[in-house]
């Protein structure tokens, strides 16, 4: 989301290109060579300027996961924002991704947003299309709960593959979902219970987006359980000879679910700070996993 610039509609430039080329660079040498993509992300800018790093690099699409997104459309020119997962509208976002991708395919389309008013057979339909056209290899929905993933996959032969959800250590209503049931404390927690369930039972890759917290336990700490956590966090990575990136990475990794953490930051030093996590199996403890758990939640498990 980062790559492109600013928000404006003003076309991103040269030394734009140059930041996502910087940023690509360091993800292949960790390690990393899936990227995921919005058609939103800078209002179209984040998927362009990528696209002009694929055209510098031969042979470099042919190396990468390449995924993206549609279904939210922002509020622009007085209209305003909402979801659309119409499927005349899919077709005609996935088309002008690949164009401002430079490429002929997309690895994995995720559908962005549920969409209220989305008809499961005309979403099916368009997806079917796109697929039968070499035009998306795969399909996956993002910030969906196990009842809307069933509700699509019913009219859909193909299958959903991938499902991306803010997780992290600072966002745990995913993870204590499952541990407040029959408690008081379960009314206020917004997360769909059975999600994470459903996905690792139907073979649907769990992703995070959020995965490092925006900083919060790495860099930045705005409350005192922030940096107590934060300490924590730079104390086992010491004691693991890696980074706080890692460690966060980690501990979303350890998950018997296989989370796969998506890295949001573009900075070359962050991106290369996440290195162990992608090149070595996650080194934390039971104890461990819990002690940051429960440090991060600030009060003891029910």
């Amino acid at each position: 989301m980062g790559l492109g610039g600013t928000w404006d509609p003003v076309p991103p430039g040269p030394a734009d290109v140059d930041q996502a080329e910087a940023a690509v660079s360091a993800a292949l040498e960790a390690g990393i060579t899936a990227f995921d993509h919005a058609d939103i992300y800078r209002r179209g800018k984040s998927e362009a300027v990528f696209g002009e790093v694929l055209a510098r690099t031969p042979g470099l699409r042919e190396r990468i996961l390449l995924q993206t997104k549609c279904g939210i459309r922002l509020p622009r020119d007085g209209r305003i924002g909402l979801y659309d997962l119409r499927g005349a509208t899919i077709v005609q976002r996935v088309e002008e991704s690949l164009a401002r991708l430079r490429t002929d395919y997309v690895d994995v389309l995720l559908l962005h947003r549920p969409d209220p008013l989305a008809d499961p057979d005309d979403v099916a339909a368009a997806l079917t299309s796109l697929h039968r056209q070499g035009l998306v290899r795969a399909f996956g929905v993002s910030n969906m709960g196990a009842q809307q993933i069933e509700h699509l996959q019913a009219g859909l032969d193909l299958p959903l593959v991938a499902n991306q959800l803010e997780m992290s250590l600072h966002r745990r209503d995913w993870l204590e979902a499952g541990v407040l049931v029959n408690t008081v404390e379960a009314t206020s927690n917004g997360f769909p219970f059975g999600a994470v369930e459903h996905c690792v039972a139907n073979g649907i890759q769990l992703q995070s987006w959020g995965s490092l917290a925006q900083g919060r336990f790495s860099g930045r700490q705005e409350s005192a359980r922030e940096r107590a956590t934060a300490d924590l966090v730079a104390s086992v990575a010491s004691a693991k000879s890696t980074t706080p990136e890692t460690i966060l990475l980690w501990w979303l990794q350890r998950h018997p679910a296989r989370i796969a953490p998506v890295i949001g930051s573009v900075n070359p030093d962050r991106i290369s700070a996440c290195r162990d996590a992608a090149q070595r199996e996650p080194d934390l403890s039971h104890e461990e996993w819990y002690e940051l758990w429960i440090t991060a939640r600030g009060a003891p498990l029910p």
